[in-house]
């Protein structure tokens, strides 16, 4: 190992969860030249089940960050690098990198800087030096020109781009003084099949934005480096392209319709990453693998709205966030414990069903980031105050977006609260690996036949969706009876619990 590669350390995108391959990096919270510590946090990334703040392990100076915000990095690459001792002065060379970060600095350095006759530093895994690649220049040869145009318009109709008519060679004539020869721009390096367009992070992300495939367009950068002029080239010729030529002779044309250009100019593209990704890959799992039933039930909570504004009240309970959702929680593990085959999962590979003697309670909670399911662990265990604590603090994590991969792990049964927004009920999708979901619906006055007479009363409606490879329906009814029993006369939370 070289001096210069003790001096530089390089810090690798970590597995921050279970086995996930890859992660976005958010935030940076350092820049080059900035002064790090061992076990500072440098940035932000985002991985397919949680935001995550990550420390650097070492001390220095930030000599490089290797990908700007917004860019998902796959595991193993290094994100950073650090001058461990920034005082010994310049370095000699840059550090060595892994043989895909060499191929993108490579790139980068060929867009960005004009070719210089010196001789510069050799990327590990990239190449040899520029200046023992350089080929000497061919013999000028009549018709030479033309050929190498011809060539490249031929590369680019097979690239898919209209290549624009080179024009007809002038008739040779008599000229009182020669004129210089312009030299043809040469032609852009042909990329193999299959392979991945040398392009910068900024380039890439302008082709996605712009829907521009980069394997077809023509690079013209240095040694076949897509530049963001190309990109714009090709959003150019693909738009006209699209766009019919009106004949001249046409005078007053009826007004067309808009077009579809038009309207995808009023169309907004998310792109599906991350949570977002990993949840919509989940629900299509569960949906297509696990056999769902949804059953429903009405219930009078009255009782339980006025046991919830007691416990406001309760010193036991102060400074604790006390609301029908501790109950229905509470009620849920009730009914476990009166039905315990409900807490199940299914093996798939060994045709078992896992019947768990612990309770990790889910509870569904909306981020900006998009929907996750952290979960309470060993829920049955606790009291009521101990339960009303780990619910505000679930909520409060999953609210700023800290919320660990361990904490989303692991689920038994899940519950989703929709009636905060008003909605009564739904038929929701199984947590995959749990063996059921509680939706709990809005709580509404409504009329109610009570003691024989039509009073106000506060109505819910809870569905009950499970996996009913696990769960039958006699099974599935009887506990959702259970919760609901619990709910219209809290007294049972003694009585049954």
């Amino acid at each position: 190992m070289t001096a210069n590669s003790q001096r530089f350390r390089e810090f690798k995108m970590p597995d921050v969860g279970e086995g996930l391959t890859e992660a976005e990096i958010l935030k940076w919270y350092v820049a080059v030249g900035d002064t790090v510590t061992d076990g500072q946090v440098v940035c932000e990334v985002e991985t397919a089940k949680a935001a995550v703040e990550l420390p650097i392990p070492f001390d220095g100076v930030v000599h490089e960050l290797r990908f700007g915000e917004g860019t998902t990095v796959d595991v193993g690459q290094v994100i950073i690098s650090v001058d461990t001792t920034p005082d010994a002065g310049p370095a000699e060379e840059a550090p060595a990198s892994t043989a895909a970060h060499a191929e993108q600095s490579a790139a980068e350095s060929l867009e960005a800087e004009p070719e210089k006759p010196r001789r510069q530093a050799v990327l590990v895994g990239y190449g040899a030096a520029p200046s023992s690649t350089k080929r000497r220049p061919r013999k000028a040869r009549p018709g030479a020109p033309a050929r190498s145009a011809v060539a490249a318009a031929v590369q680019a109709e097979l690239n898919g781009h209209a290549a624009v008519p080179a024009p007809a060679p002038a008739p040779v004539a008599p000229a009182p003084a020669p004129v210089a020869p312009v030299p043809a721009a040469p032609a852009a390096p042909a990329v193999p099949v299959g392979s991945r367009p040398l392009a910068k992070p900024p380039v890439r992300k302008l082709a996605k934005d712009l829907g521009i495939d980069l394997t077809v367009v023509v690079p013209t950068g240095r040694d076949g480096v897509v530049t963001r002029e190309d990109v714009h080239a090709a959003a150019s010729a693909a738009a006209l392209a699209a766009t019919p030529e009106v004949p001249e002779q046409a005078v007053a044309p009826a007004p067309a319709p808009e077009g579809v250009a038009a309207l995808a100019a009023r169309e907004t593209r998310i792109p599906v990453k991350g949570v977002r990704k990993a949840t919509a890959q989940a629900m299509v799992a569960s949906a297509f693998t696990a056999p769902h039933v949804t059953e429903f039930v009405t219930v009078d909570v009255t009782r339980t709205m006025k046991l919830v504004q007691k416990l406001k009240d309760d010193p036991d309970m102060a400074g604790l966030r006390v609301n029908p959702l501790l109950l229905v929680a509470k009620a849920l593990l009730v009914a476990i414990r009166r039905n315990p085959d409900v807490n199940a999962a299914w093996d798939e590979e060994n045709q078992e069903i896992v019947r768990k003697d612990y309770v990790n309670l889910g509870i569904a909670a909306a981020t900006p980031r998009g929907l996750i399911v952290p979960n309470i662990k060993e829920a049955q265990a606790k009291t009521l105050p101990e339960l009303s604590r780990a619910l505000g603090e679930l909520v409060a994590t999953a609210r700023e977006g800290k919320t660990s991969p361990a904490e989303m792990s692991g689920g038994t049964v899940t519950i989703t609260n929709v009636g905060v927004f008003g909605v009564d009920t739904g038929t929701p999708i199984i947590n995959p690996g749990e063996s059921a979901i509680l939706a709990f619906g809005a709580i509404k006055l409504q009329p109610w036949v009570h003691k024989g007479k039509v009073k106000p009363r506060h109505v819910t409606t809870l569905a009950l969706s499970f996996d009913h490879r696990l769960v039958d329906g006699e099974l599935g009814s009887r506990f959702l009876a259970d919760i609901a029993g619990v709910l219209e006369n809290p007294q049972r939370l003694i009585t049954w619990g």
